[in-house]
């Protein structure tokens, strides 16, 4: 399948060259026989390419109007995906692809069969993003970051904490990860001598990078899931168990993942750990979610809601008659 792929391309490629081909000339570039060659443009005229083509001995091809554009060899539902992705990319957080990412939308409808520019128009006519305020990073410092990563390169970062403070690290990069609003990068911390979970819009990179490094074991096999736990559960004073009574399915719609982590239990529980500096704040977020719940720790939580539980008892006035 990648031989015969790769060989529509050089095709296309070939076809681009010249207003017309013979049929022998084109096997003869291509390596193949003349039948592979009709094969080959039958199967370009099936994903909506306008060859066309002459008959005789030798027979001559040549590419319609319209055809200008680079080959995309994608079926139907991956040139359906790039172009949702690229409508989703205009309005995301990653500052400065907005435009890049329209008009490559705008060249990508070009090349497309009319049956797909027709799914992809009626798509984006009835889609309306929902604006969801997160800091921006700019598209240059992630690919910064994620060249870093690929090629296992120490990066020296000027990051500023949640608190404000400023401080320089030297990080051995991992993984981005893009958690809906913003964006994150594992890493481990040399100064810290631990894996670190840092926002890349509080983050500034000195360049060059510096030296490669051999690759640490991850802090987790779910690398994604991991920075969920440290941005909203790790870094707090107070880290929090607790199980759910419905479905982690629906409790994950109300928690995002820089308030908790879910996990199922089962079909109808699941595991809740949540941080917060307040153990008000804690007991306030759980009980808001609208599920019933057990908290399990830690101990200073459990007494909390003791607390409360007596304070809210004694907020609620007899009724008028009543005992």
């Amino acid at each position: 399948m990648l031989e015969t792929s790769a060989r529509l391309l050089r095709l296309l490629s070939l076809l681009q060259q010249h207003r017309e081909w013979p049929g022998p000339r084109l096997a003869d570039k291509l390596g193949v026989t003349v039948r592979t060659v009709r094969r080959d443009v039958e199967r370009l005229r099936e994903l909506g390419y306008p060859v066309h083509a002459t008959t005789g001995n030798t027979g001559r091809y040549r590419l319609g109007a319209g055809a200008v554009m680079p080959p995309l060899l994608l079926d139907d539902d991956e040139a359906v995906a790039v172009a949702v992705g690229l409508r989703t990319a205009a309005s995301g957080t990653v500052a400065g692809i907005e435009d890049t990412s329209l008009r490559a939308l705008a060249k990508l409808e070009q090349i497309l069969p009319s049956r797909l520019r027709h799914r992809v128009a009626t798509l984006g006519a009835v889609t309306v993003a929902q604006h969801q305020p997160g800091a921006e990073v700019s598209a240059d410092l992630l690919t910064t970051i994620a060249a870093a990563c690929r090629d296992h390169q120490r990066l020296r970062i000027d990051y500023r904490s949640h608190d404000g403070t400023d401080s320089m690290r030297t990080v051995e990069p991992h993984r981005l990860v893009h958690a809906g609003r913003r964006w994150y990068l594992v890493a481990y911390d040399l100064d810290r001598a631990d894996w670190r979970t840092f926002r890349v819009d509080r983050l500034r990179p000195w360049t060059p990078a510096g030296p490669r490094f051999t690759p640490r074991v991850p802090p987790s096999d779910d690398i994604g899931a991991y920075a969920s736990w440290s941005v909203g559960v790790g870094r707090y004073r107070y880290q929090a168990r607790f199980t759910v009574y419905a479905p982690a399915a629906q409790v994950a719609q109300r928690v995002t993942p820089e308030a908790g982590v879910v996990e199922a239990v089962d079909d109808d529980k699941c595991t809740l750990r949540a941080g917060s500096n307040s153990l008000d704040g804690l007991a306030l977020h759980v009980a808001l979610l609208g599920f019933d719940f057990t908290v399990h720790e830690p101990a200073e939580l459990v007494e909390q809601f003791r607390t409360l539980h007596a304070r809210m008892g004694h907020a609620i006035q007899p009724l008028p008659g009543g005992d």
